[in-house]
């Protein structure tokens, strides 16, 4: 098997999506990280239900049946239209072909 190319035809395709700010009282809203940890889902289970405190101010962001990933101050968490987790460094935000609104 050889590698693929992933791309998107769409520039603002995660919805929602959030820069980290570590801590509760950092700027990221309750609301806002309520928005982000209710669009996560589990891709496994059939109706994809919400996958529970997989976003929170606490650094961790749980990917559904796959683990747990350190996300650092400046980082964006965004969710697919399937409810799927995508992490983005600040660097690359900051230096590649990333969009944010």
């Amino acid at each position: 098997m050889s590698t693929k190319t992933l791309g998107t035809s769409a520039t603002t395709s995660l919805n929602p999506a959030l820069q980290f700010l570590p801590g509760y009282n950092s700027g990221m809203s309750a609301a806002d990280i309520a928005s982000v940890a209710l669009a996560i889902k589990n891709d496994q289970i059939n109706g994809h239900p919400i996958y529970p405190q997989a976003f929170s101010a606490n650094g961790l962001l749980f990917v559904p049946n796959r683990g747990i990933l350190k996300m650092l101050p400046g980082d964006w968490v965004g969710v697919d239209s399937q409810g799927w987790p995508i992490l983005v460094s600040k660097n690359s935000i900051a230096n590649a072909a990333w969009t944010h609104s």
